[in-house]
């Protein structure tokens, strides 16, 4: 554990051992999240009043709920992600990912570089979630920018013009979402008939679109990113001596979306043998986390299998524990399965690049082209 001051002058207890993560994040009570999604850089008067007049308002809902609310909002959201239902896209969802990678296999042999984010991972999220809890037909690329735009509002240092320009965007979007929570169907109508108000059902909407699908896409860029560096592992993936699936909690475990998460003390509490007093604002690095030695043997090699490997933190733990996490999981074994066999020969022109942000690493453009 670490004392840290931030880039306005909060300070932060940052915590990193795999064992001390999860006890904070299996003690509710103790330690809070109640700031799970405060804004990082403190937003101005300006910005909020332009989140004001579009009526923006995140209750607590799901990630910032330590009420009395929280099991019966989050067992409404999960029946929406049952892993039956789930299961049952992979059809589906194999489908569609083969006829990407046809067609980026096309370009390749053609010579023509190709964008792994953009033309495989970015929308798969976002195609399968609306499928399951029923969204509205909004355009894809709209809802994309509004989750980046909420990322970076929210979780990363930025200037007051740039607030301004997040808050309308974000804004924008909510005023949209709120018209859904009224009247849509699926997740929004279940919601509802609960008697949870239209703020909680919009709060609940706009965690799923932002963290629902958002980290998903970024994590399907990151993995195969680093597959592409990784020519054993995918020898492994095409003679049947490495499993799909350990790939995919390996990739976790090295390569997660969300690296921080934050809780506050709500008492005086000690943590591994530390002080921390009632108010204390703790970041938790879930990355840090997956490569703790007295987890893993080996923390920083990518070893499908490896004992310790699925004792990973990226989907957190306890009563918050990421309700999407079979979904995820689901999506990331479809592209690996499917589009491995792409990244053979292929070099990086490209890389993702990833802006300053405390918790979500929101990789851009990932561009590979045959030689």
């Amino acid at each position: 554990m670490a004392t840290v001051v931030d880039h306005v002058g909060v300070v932060h207890l940052v915590v990193t051992r795999h064992a001390l993560v999860r006890q904070v994040l299996a003690d509710p009570v103790t330690f809070r999240p109640d700031n799970a999604l405060d804004a990082v850089t403190p937003l101005p008067v300006a910005a909020l009043r332009v989140l004001a007049e579009h009526r923006f308002r995140l209750p607590p809902t799901l990630a910032n709920n330590g009420g009395a609310s929280h099991p019966e909002i989050r067992g409404i959201v999960a029946d929406a992600l049952h892993p039956t239902r789930v299961a049952a896209q992979r059809p589906w969802l194999t489908g569609l990912v083969r006829e990407r990678v046809v067609r980026l296999r096309a370009a390749l042999d053609g010579g023509v570089p190709v964008d792994l984010y953009a033309d495989l991972a970015a929308d798969l999220p976002l195609l399968v979630l609306a499928r399951l809890v029923e969204l509205p037909d909004a355009p894809v690329g709209a809802v994309k920018e509004f989750a980046r735009a909420a990322l970076e509002l929210f979780w990363a240092p930025l200037d007051e013009a740039r607030q301004l320009a997040l808050a309308a965007e974000v804004g924008r979007f909510h005023t949209v979402l709120r018209g859904f929570a009224a009247t849509g169907g699926g997740l929004a109508a279940r919601l509802r008939a609960a008697g949870h108000p239209p703020d909680v059902v919009v709060g609940a909407l706009f965690f799923l679109l932002v963290a629902g699908q958002e980290t998903t896409s970024q994590f399907l860029t990151l993995l195969l990113h680093r597959l592409t560096g990784e020519p054993a592992v995918r020898a492994g993936l095409r003679d049947g001596s490495v499993a799909v699936a350990d790939v995919v909690e390996e990739g976790l475990r090295l390569e997660p979306p969300i690296v921080t998460w934050r809780r506050v003390a709500a008492v005086d509490a000690t943590l591994g043998g530390t002080t921390v007093p009632a108010g204390t604002g703790m970041v938790l690095w879930l990355a840090r986390a997956g490569r703790d030695p007295d987890v893993v043997p080996a923390p920083d090699e990518f070893r499908p299998g490896q004992r310790g490997s699925r004792r990973h933190l990226a989907f957190g733990a306890g009563a918050h524990r990421c309700v999407g996490a079979q979904l995820a999981r689901l999506e990331a074994a479809v592209v690996v399965a499917e589009a491995a066999p792409l990244l053979d020969g292929v070099r990086v022109v490209r890389p993702p690049w990833y802006p300053d942000n405390l918790t979500f690493r929101m990789p851009d453009a990932f561009v590979v082209a045959r030689p």
